[in-house]
C-alpha cells in the first residue's frame, strides 16, 4: 500500500503561484508515476501533471508552462509548483501514485483562485 498525503493549498489571487506538496509513505520502492490531478466543482477529475520515475513528465495542455512539476529522487515527495493561477484553476488537487498497475490517490488539497 501507498499513502499520498498532500498539502499547500489554499486561497490566492489570479495571477499568484502556490506550490502543492505530496508526501508518500508505505511501499514506496517501485512506484512508476507521481502525479497531480485535479476536480473543480461539477466536473471530472482530470490529469494535470506527472513525473515517472525515470524523469518523464507529461503535461495537460490548459497548464500552458505555468506549472511545474518535479519529485525527489526516492520517489517519496512530489511537488507541483503553481504560477500565474487562474480562477479557472479553483479545484481540489490530488496527488496520484502508480505503483505495479495500481493507483493510490490522496485525499486532496483545495485550491481557490479569487479574481
Amino acid at each position: 500500500q501507498v499513502q499520498l498525503v498532500e498539502s499547500g493549498g489554499g486561497l490566492v489571487q489570479a495571477g499568484g503561484s502556490l506550490r502543492l506538496s505530496c508526501a508518500a509513505s508505505g511501499s514506496i520502492a517501485s512506484i512508476n508515476e507521481l502525479g497531480w490531478y485535479r476536480q473543480a466543482p461539477g466536473k471530472q477529475r482530470e490529469l494535470v501533471a506527472v513525473i515517472t520515475s525515470g524523469g518523464g513528465t507529461k503535461y495537460a495542455d490548459f497548464v500552458k508552462g505555468r506549472f511545474t512539476i518535479s519529485r525527489d529522487n526516492a520517489m517519496s515527495a512530489v511537488y507541483l509548483q503553481m504560477n500565474s493561477l487562474e480562477p479557472e484553476d479553483t479545484a481540489v488537487f490530488y496527488c496520484h501514485a502508480e505503483r505495479f498497475a495500481r493507483d493510490y490517490w490522496g485525499k486532496g488539497t483545495l485550491v481557490t483562485v479569487s479574481s
